[in-house]
């Protein structure tokens, strides 16, 4: 590692999208994965908690962090094989790169499978952490393989997607090993020929706007930033880290009930990953409840969308999460549904 990209007191607002304010107590910018073990052991030695920060779209910073913060910084795009099954290629991309960036670069050379993914926020590294995912696609469903360090035995491992425990928006990294492991580069099985999906209503409504009635991957991909533009707060212009909650996974017979006393409910299919179980839209309990263009100080609900909280600059965590954790009562209270928070915390209040 080097000694000189340890900084000491940096001010985190500009690595969030929310803007919230707060500072590091030690920040780090690894730009090389071979500089982590060192890293490490020298946080361990300072006695130093360890937070990892990516393109800090899906953080809620809820004070100032303690400890070391390490920006993961790497870079790097590779193909690593082609033809590993009919015309499929693996991909590989490095932890720090931006997610949107390299869905467009994939398709530039027309590796197909991450349209449906495109204009998310965030880095590639984090994508499987919370198994981002949009317009029926996964990062479950493209992902081959990945490396990371793994902190409990002292190297750097190779898991499969298999082995990442994938779930709705969950992962291994998230929930049954947060912490753990420290993901330095992600592989893509990409494929010139990969089925479209096409299946959301909202992607079949953009194109058939835009004329297209044989669309290419290309065309997928401009629909979904077109639908995303038009739903969601550009971070550039309005702190927000996208959707706050979760679409709550509800068992059929408790869904045909709130369907029942509330005919408007938005619901969709069970989940294959969750059988018995359907997905209710987030958004529209919030909207019904009254949230929707709330404003509270520094912080407010989006006009357009509620599922998005959104921060106007000025503000910090605490003042957003007492928000949300009134969203979260009001829903309660209304419809017997608990919201959970999609962000993850960090630093201490």
């Amino acid at each position: 590692m080097n000694p000189q990209h340890l900084r000491q007191h940096v001010q985190l607002q500009p690595y969030n999208t929310l803007g919230l304010m707060a500072v590091a107590e030690y920040f780090y910018a690894l730009t090389n994965a071979d500089d982590l073990p060192g890293l490490l052991a020298m946080a361990k030695t300072q006695g130093w908690p360890v937070q990892l920060l990516g393109g800090g779209s899906n953080i809620v910073f809820a004070g100032d962090v303690p400890g070391l913060t390490i920006q993961m910084n790497l870079r790097g795009i590779r193909e690593c094989s082609a033809d590993y099954a009919g015309d499929t290629v693996i991909i590989e991309a490095a932890a720090g790169e931006p997610w949107h960036a390299f869905t467009q670069t994939a398709l530039a050379n027309g590796w197909c499978g991450l349209e449906n993914l495109s204009l998310i926020p965030g880095s590639v590294g984090a994508a499987p952490v919370q198994n981002i995912g949009a317009y029926g696609v996964e990062i479950a469903d493209v992902m081959h393989s990945l490396r990371a360090y793994d902190r409990e035995q002292g190297v750097f491992v190779e898991l499969a997607a298999s082995d990442c425990g994938f779930a709705y928006r969950d992962s291994l990294f998230k929930s049954a090993q947060p912490g753990r492991y420290v993901i330095v580069a992600v592989r893509f099985a990409l494929s010139a020929t990969r089925p479209l999906v096409l299946g959301y209503g909202d992607i079949a409504s953009a194109l058939s706007a835009a004329g297209v009635s044989s669309p290419t991957a290309h065309d997928v991909a401009r629909a979904v930033i077109a639908i995303r533009q038009s739903k969601l707060p550009d971070p550039a212009l309005l702190g927000n880290a996208g959707s706050f909650f979760k679409n709550p996974l509800l068992p059929a017979a408790q869904v045909a009930a709130l369907q029942s006393d509330f005919p408007g409910l938005v619901a969709y299919a069970a989940q294959p990953q969750a059988p018995g179980l359907q997905k209710v839209a987030a958004g529209w309990l919030i909207e019904q409840a009254g949230w929707k263009g709330y404003r509270r100080g520094a912080v407010a609900v989006h006009e357009r969308q509620a599922l998005v909280l959104v921060h106007h600059g000025g503000g910090h965590g605490a003042e957003l999460l007492a928000l949300a954790d009134d969203i979260v009562a009001s829903v309660k209270a209304r419809y017997g549904v608990q919201l959970e928070q999609e962000p993850v915390l960090m630093g201490q209040a």
